[in-house]
């Protein structure tokens, strides 16, 4: 395995995600941030955050397989959340709870979360990219 996820004893222990990637492949996957639209670009799960977060997840994990690399290989993952406030984390850990399900991801690797005023199109919810290592 080329990332292996850690969470220092010394750190917080969120159990959403592991606070630090080791990563020791060669060749680095930079995936563009993804959206909630499925294959013919229309958004999945307008107005729901949990079923957009959902989504995202599932194309990640498409654009990564498109790469040769899963949930495994990845080291970072960065989100954009639109009107971020702290009361949308139970939908936005409902949405990505079924993601990681459908997907086989446990433990998730190092996340942040950054709340913006918008995305590309109004009903966007959530964008998300990740860095992947691979041999």
């Amino acid at each position: 395995m080329t990332v292996t996820l850690i969470n220092p004893a010394e750190l917080p222990q969120i159990d959403l995600y592991r606070q630090v990637a080791v990563a020791t492949g060669s060749r680095l996957v930079f995936v563009a941030g993804q959206v909630a639209w499925d294959e013919a670009g229309t958004t999945v799960g307008a107005g729901d955050l949990a079923a957009q977060v959902e989504q995202v997840y599932l194309n990640l994990g498409t654009a990564l397989a498109a790469a040769g690399a899963t949930f495994d290989d990845v080291a970072k993952l960065t989100a954009y959340l639109v009107d971020w406030t702290p009361d949308k984390m139970p939908a936005f850990l409902e949405g990505a709870g079924r993601a990681f399900a459908r997907l086989g991801v446990n433990p998730a690797p190092p996340f942040t979360g950054i709340g913006v005023a918008a995305l590309a199109a109004p009903d966007l919810l959530i964008e998300i990219e990740a860095v992947a290592v691979i041999d």
